[in-house]
């Protein structure tokens, strides 16, 4: 319990919901300015809303193996584009493919169905 109120109270100082914040986790890198704070934070929200339309629609997504590399493939796409995704003078492609691996895994765990059956906050 003292985990989870925690983790709340850290994603209202951070201005995010519990979801946005674990991706937001999974992207940031040690020694950014504010400004690339703010703007991985962005990334991360619009990525989330991204995958939960994306996964919205999919039954079973988890099962087919096509299914599965489009949305690992929507994730790399979204993370590597200059206009939504991550500062490129701080993200290398080497970056970029674990970041994605990285979203990838948790997207696959937390996300079976739409909305989370991990997240007790109201879908976005």
């Amino acid at each position: 319990m003292e985990e989870l109120d925690e983790e709340e109270s850290r994603a209202m100082r951070e201005g995010l919901d519990e979801e946005t914040l674990a991706i937001y986790d999974l992207l940031v890198k040690p020694d950014l300015n504010p400004q690339e704070i703010q703007k991985i934070k962005k990334v991360a929200k619009e990525l989330l809303k991204t995958l939960k339309e994306k996964l919205k629609g999919l039954y079973k997504w988890q099962e087919r193996e096509p299914t599965r590399d489009g949305v690992k493939v929507l994730i790399r796409n979204f993370l590597w584009d200059e206009a939504s995704g991550l500062p490129v003078e701080h993200y290398t492609q080497n970056d970029v493919d674990k970041k994605t691996e990285a979203v990838f895994y948790h997207v696959y765990r937390a996300y079976p169905s739409i909305p989370s059956p991990y997240y007790s906050t109201v879908e976005n």
